[in-house]
């Protein structure tokens, strides 16, 4: 199969076009903006942060720094894969890439859960009303995410590469996202 042609990206037009990246900064911008909140109250009561931050298991974090991870792998996959004509193994990497973000959600559905069970609540303290704040509204952009690339799946073969390599940045951006969440919520002390 002939690889599908589109033009070198450059400055002006980068893989999956100049809004998404413009997106992309705004988002990045808001997270950053917010981890400096979270570290400037962190300072000013840091045995609440500590002490809190004892009550999260890593391990959730860790696993779903793997599920991001791995999900970001097939969805660059599934990019490299529509380049070449091959929809049938893009379409699998993107199934994967879904599959990996449904396991973030479950994943982040039971430490809630564990969260809820146990009064660890939105105002609670003020280290846990971060906790919520932050991985609330990165749940949120992983289930847009899914949203993109299931309406991405649903019309593959007749998709454009710019359209698929949009939908992986901002899919790439969630896991950038959580690997900047992990450590300041799960492991810095």
């Amino acid at each position: 199969m002939k690889p599908r042609a589109s033009a070198a990206p450059s400055l002006s037009d980068p893989p999956g076009g100049l809004f998404i990246w413009l997106l992309v900064a705004l988002e990045l911008i808001t997270f950053g903006v917010a981890l400096a909140a979270f570290a400037a109250s962190a300072k000013a009561a840091p045995e609440v942060f500590h002490d809190s931050r004892q009550l999260l298991d890593p391990r959730f974090g860790f696993a779903n720094t793997i599920f991001l991870l791995t999900s970001g792998w097939f969805m660059a996959e599934a990019v490299r894969h529509f380049r070449l004509s091959d929809l049938p193994r893009s379409r699998r990497s993107l199934v994967l890439a879904l599959g990996g973000g449904a396991l973030f959600l479950v994943s982040k559905g039971l430490e809630y859960s564990d969260k809820i069970s146990h009064g660890h609540t939105l105002g609670s303290n003020p280290f846990f009303t971060w906790y919520w704040l932050l991985t609330v509204f990165h749940l949120m952009h992983v289930g847009v995410g899914m949203v993109i690339l299931a309406n991405l799946l649903r019309r593959l073969d007749r998709t454009r590469p710019e359209d698929l390599e949009a939908g992986g940045v901002f899919w790439h951006m969630c896991d950038l996202v959580w690997l900047l969440l992990f450590p300041a919520l799960y492991l810095l002390s």
